[in-house]
Parts: structure tokens; sequence; C-alpha cells
């Protein structure tokens, strides 16, 4: 088994895990930056297991990805001494503009989301195109949980044990051609189900589309993720299919995910064509760079209320430097925001 040195934003599980006897059971595990080999857990270990979070709802994920989510690896945890967010936080205050510009809004209407079938379509510079089933896009990859923090560019922030995959090894599949240089992911446009798409909120042009520089998405902590807290995604978390960037702001992360293009060009982005002044097509967590209307240099950890704001301060890439830094050698970080 391949063991790398700790790094400063790598824990121990025990720090950040809520239940005790999750607590008892991952303190027999050492954890490291790498995914443990499931060969290595003992004969009750299981990542995707709902019940080591408090208050997890019951999913109704299909026959298939229940299997796959039952054979989750322990991976990649990234986060010292903070807790886990509660599930019902994680999955009732969150932006989905989709379902409506409220909070609350996509998990009182992301109900009515279809996601049985899905498919993906991988087209663009890359020598393997295709439209796919999701139970066919998925089934080359090993699902890995990951606890990541995550920082919303509105200065909110938490703490979610996703599970998916890495982007580097659905690229490794799908072949890049040498003129691939970004990838653009696109969100499902399907105004009968998502109500925010026939709402008169028309600043957006859909579908929803973001994207990375290849190289970025090449790191080793950006995924593709299918599931949180031990089971699949909820509808209001971008249920069947999403992008987990823990250093962007959480803007970065489409959800529900039908398109992912190889493309020669930096695609134009939803929120950098709407307001480019104030959300940049990096959007790299930095302190040191404000919004236009609020600073980025402290934010509220959730749960927080009126009387406890847990406020702190924000660290650089979201505390993800020593993984990430180097993607942006020579770079100007308050021009490329």
């Amino acid at each position: 088994m391949l063991i790398k040195l700790s790094r400063a934003s790598d824990c121990k599980e025990s720090e950040v895990t809520p239940e005790p006897i999750y607590l008892s059971r991952r303190s027999l595990m050492g954890v490291t930056a790498s995914a443990l080999a499931v060969s290595a857990l003992p004969s009750w270990a299981s990542a995707a297991d709902p019940s080591r979070y408090e208050g997890v709802e019951a999913g109704s994920a299909p026959a298939w990805l229940n299997d796959k989510l039952g054979q989750t690896r322990w991976g990649a945890v990234t986060v010292q001494g903070e807790p886990i967010t509660p599930f019902k936080d994680a999955t009732h205050y969150n932006n989905f503009y989709e379902f409506g510009t409220g909070k609350g809004d996509p998990a009182a209407n992301a109900g009515s989301l279809k996601t049985e079938p899905w498919s993906v379509v991988i087209d663009g510079e890359v020598g393997k195109p295709g439209r796919y089933a999701l139970e066919d896009f998925m089934k080359p990859y090993q699902l890995e949980e990951r606890i990541y923090r995550l920082r919303c560019v509105e200065a909110w922030s938490m703490v979610i044990p996703w599970i998916g995959f890495p982007i580097s090894a659905l690229l490794k599949q799908v072949e890049p051609t040498s003129k691939a240089k970004f990838i653009r992911f696109e969100t499902l446009q399907d105004p009968k189900s998502m109500p925010g798409q026939r709402s008169g909120f028309a600043l957006i042009n859909w579908p929803y589309v973001e994207g990375l520089r290849l190289d970025e998405a090449m790191n080793p902590l950006a995924i593709l993720g299918v599931g949180m807290y031990g089971r699949e995604l909820p509808n209001q978390n971008g249920a069947p299919l999403r992008l987990v960037v823990p250093w962007k702001y959480g803007f970065k992360s489409v959800k529900s995910i039908v398109r992912i293009s190889l493309v020669s060009e930096q695609p134009a982005t939803t929120w950098e064509n709407i307001a480019p002044s104030e959300y940049g097509f990096y959007a790299n967590v930095n302190p040191e760079v404000d919004h236009p209307r609020w600073t980025q240099a402290r934010e509220r950890r959730l749960p927080s209320g009126l009387f406890s704001p847990n406020v702190r301060e924000t660290a650089m890439f979201n505390g993800y430097g020593e993984e990430v830094a180097s993607l942006y050698t020579g770079m100007d970080l308050r021009k490329n925001y």
C-alpha cells in the first residue's frame, strides 16, 4: 500500500467526525492524502454508510448506484480539526438557481427533477466521444469518499463528505487530444422540472456552464461527485453528477451535469458572463481579493445563528494551497480572480 507523508491540510478523521461510534472505528485507521486500498480496511468498513452521519435522510438511488456506493473506499481527507456540517444544513441551505433563488428553494423544488435515466455527453477534443448512460459512464471508476471544505463566494462555508472519483480518471478514459486545453461542463436544461429556468430570473442564459483549465481538472483534488454523507446526491445538491473543486468558490462546482466538453479555448462561463467584475473564470478562494460588495477575508461557517455567527478567517485556496498553488505560479491572482 502506498502511503504519502501527511500535509498541512490533512487530518485524522477522528478530528472531524460527529458520531462516537464513527470516532472509534475511524481512529483505528491511518489516514493519508492518497486513497487507502480497499484490502486494507476491516471487514465492517464501508465509506458509503449514511449511519455514520447524524440526521441523514434515506436516499432512493437505483440498485446499480447503491452497489457502486457500497464499494466506496476511503479517500483523501483534507480538513483539519473542523466538524462536518450537519446533513440538514448541507441539503437545505444552498444555491441551485435552476430551482429558485432562495437558499431553501432547491430543497423545496428539486423533487421534480428526474434523474433516471440520465446520460452524459462527452465531446470536443477527445479520442472517445459519445453519449453514455450514467451507469456506463461511471462503470470504470472506483468511488472514494473525500471530506472537503466548501466555500461559497457569498462568504459562507461548510465541511462536506463527498463521494466521487477524480476527473483525471475520466480524462484518461476519454483520451483528450493535443488541442484540449480546457474542460467545459454543462448543466441539464429542463424548464419543466426546473422552475428557476422558467422564472423571471432572466439574468442567466441557460444552461448553466462552468469550466476548468485542463491542468486544474487533472489535479487529484478535483472530483466528479455522485454522493455525499454516505448516500447518493440529493437532487438539490446536484444529483446525479456534479463537479467538486474545493479550492474554488462554490459556484464553480456545476451541478446535474449532462455534457463534458474538451475544448481548445477558455469557455464562456455563466457567472463570468453575467458579472465579470465579480465572478472571474478562476474563482480561486482568495481572502486578499474582495468581492466588490463584501470582504472575502472572513467566512461564516454553517451552522450559525444570530448569537453564534461562527465567523472565521478564510484561508488562501480554501486551505488547499499546498496541493494547488503551483497551478498558478507566475499568475497575478488579483487580475486572474
